[in-house]
C-alpha cells in the first residue's frame, strides 16, 4: 500500500503518478486524506479523553488517601461517563480505520518516472535483444506437435487426471523439466541467493501482504474450509518470511531463492496463444527475491535482470526485455522488465520472466522495517523475478532447437540431463 505520509505530503504527484496507469478513480485520494483527517481527529479526541482519566485515576488515589471518599466518588462516577465515552470513540475509530483500509487497497502502486505511458501491452518498450532467431529449411514444429512426437508432455492425460491446463510429462520430457529446475536454482545460489523451500499453500494475511488479495483473489485457487490460498507464485512465501519484521541495517540485503509449482485459475484466457504450454492453470517456476535498503533498490534491479540476461544467453535462446508501460503494470509494481525468447514455430515471442521492484508498496502492508545505523526505522524494498518460468522456456527450447533427427539439449544443460538429445 501507499504510505499515508507519502499520499498526505504529495497528493497531487501521487494523481499524477496514477494517471500513467490509467487509474480511474483519483477521488480515491481525496476520500483517503478526508477519512484520514477524520481518523486523525478522532484519535486526537480519545487521546485527550484518555488523558482525562488517568489524570482523575490519579487524583482519586490521592483523594482516597487522603480520607476523601465522598469526592473521590463522585470522581469516579466522571471516569466512568469517561469509561463509555471510550468506548464508544474506540468503536468509531475502528470503523473509521476499516474504510480507510478498504479505500487504501483499491489504490496501486505509483509507477517510477522512468515507465513509460501507454495503455497495454502495445506500448511497452523493447530495451534490449540478443541471440539469432533460428531459420528453419523446413516447417518447424510446435511444442505441442514435438511432445507428441517424442512422447515428452501428455496435454489429454492431463486433461482426464484434472482438467485442461493440467500437463503430464513423461520420460526426456520429466528430466528435462527437473534438470531446468536444478540449472536455475544453481544460477541463483551461484549467485548468491539463499535457497528455500516453503509452503505451496499460504494464508489470507500472506496473500494480503505481498498484494494478491484482494487484487487477484478471483485468480487464486481457494481451499474455503480452510481459507486457504494455493499460491500463484513463490514470491507470497518467501516474502512473507520476513512479514512483521524489524531488521537491522547489517542483515541487508537479503537474497532469497526457492522452487515452486505455481497455481492460476488463469479464468478467461483462451484461444491459440494459451495452446499447448503457453498458459497453465499449474506450473514449476523458479523465484528470487530480494529485501533492499531504498538507496539500493535500483543497483539491485539492474543485478537482476543482468543475472537473468546471463542464463538465457547460456541457454542460447533469442530473447528481448521489455520495460512495461503504465497501463501494463501489475497492481503492486512501481517498475517491471518482462524477458521474452522468440519461438520461430510459432513466430511469437514467449514471455518466460518478470522482475519487478515494488519500492515500499509491499513492505507498508508486510510492515517489515529496518532500523539504519543511526537507529531510525524505515520500511526496506522489495523486488521479485522469476529465474526462470519453466513451460515457456521448455517450449522455447524445445521449438528453437529442433532438428531432423530430434531435438537438441544446449550444452549449459546436458550435465543437468545426462542426455545431449531428445530422439
Amino acid at each position: 500500500m501507499l504510505s499515508l505520509v507519502y499520499l498526505r505530503e504529495n497528493p497531487t504527484k501521487a494523481k499524477e503518478g496514477l494517471a500513467k496507469r490509467n487509474f480511474s478513480h483519483p477521488e480515491l485520494i481525496d476520500q483517503l486524506l478526508e477519512i484520514d483527517q477524520n481518523r486523525r481527529a478522532h484519535q486526537a479526541q480519545l487521546d485527550e479523553v484518555l488523558s482525562k482519566s488517568n489524570q482523575l485515576s490519579n487524583e482519586i488515589g490521592i483523594l482516597f488517601k487522603s480520607g476523601k471518599k465522598v469526592e473521590a466518588n463522585n470522581l469516579k462516577v466522571e471516569t466512568s461517563n469517561l469509561k463509555i465515552v471510550t468506548k464508544d470513540l474506540q468503536e468509531q475509530i475502528q470503523k473509521i480505520e476499516a474504510d480507510l483500509m478498504s479505500l487504501r487497497t483499491q489504490i496501486p502502486n505509483i509507477p517510477e518516472d522512468i515507465v513509460p505511458s501507454g495503455n497495454n501491452d502495445d506500448n511497452n518498450e523493447e530495451v534490449f535483444r540478443a541471440g539469432l532467431t533460428p531459420e528453419f529449411p523446413y516447417r518447424a514444429l510446435p511444442h505441442w506437435e514435438l511432445t507428441t512426437k517424442y512422447d515428452l508432455i501428455d496435454f489429454d492425460l492431463g486433461s482426464k487426471i484434472t482438467g485442461a491446463g493440467f500437463p503430464v510429462y513423461k520420460g526426456k520430457g520429466a528430466k528435462l523439466q527437473r534438470a531446468l529446475i536444478q540449472y536455475f536454482l544453481d544460477k541463483n545460489i551461484g549467485a548468491g541467493y539463499k535457497e528455500y523451500q516453503v509452503p505451496y499453500l499460504v494464508n489470507e494475511l500472506s496473500g494480503f501482504g505481498t498484494g494478491q488479495l484482494p487484487d487477484k483473489e478471483g485468480q487464486m485457487y481457494h481451499i474455503k474450509e480452510d481459507n486457504l490460498y494455493l499460491i500463484p507464485t513463490a514470491e507470497v512465501p518467501l516474502t512473507n518470511i520476513y512479514r512483521n519484521k524489524l531488521l537491522s541495517d547489517k542483515e541487508l540485503p537479503i537474497c532469497m531463492t526457492g522452487y515452486t509449482p505455481c497455481f492460476r485459475r488463469e479464468a478467461g484466457s483462451y484461444g491459440a496463444n494459451v495452446r499447448g504450454l503457453n498458459r497453465l492453470h499449474q506450473f514449476d517456476k523458479v523465484e528470487i527475491v530480494r529485501i533492499e535498503k531504498p538507496d539500493n533498490s535500483r543497483d539491485a534491479l539492474d543485478g537482476m535482470v543482468d543475472h537473468i540476461k546471463n542464463i538465457l544467453a547460456e541457454l542460447e535462446l533469442p530473447y528481448r526485455i521489455l520495460k512495461l508501460c503504465g497501463g501494463d503494470l501489475g497492481f503492486t509494481s512501481a517498475l517491471t522488465f518482462d524477458f521474452e525468447i522468440y519461438s520461430a514455430a510459432q513466430e511469437r515471442w514467449l514471455e518466460v520472466s518478470s522482475v519487478s521492484t515494488f519500492n515500499s508498496f509491499q513492505a507498508e502492508r508486510l510492515k517489515i522495517r529496518y532500523k539504519d545505523s543511526e537507529g531510525k526505522k524505515a520500511l526496506v524494498h522489495t523486488l521479485n523475478g522469476s529465474s526462470l518460468a519453466i513451460p515457456r522456456v521448455v517450449a522455447g527450447l524445445l521449438e528453437n532447437f529442433q532438428v531432423k533427427g530430434g531435438i537438441k539439449i544446449p550444452k549449459a544443460l546436458r550435465d543437468y540431463t545426462g542426455f545431449e538429445m531428445i530422439d
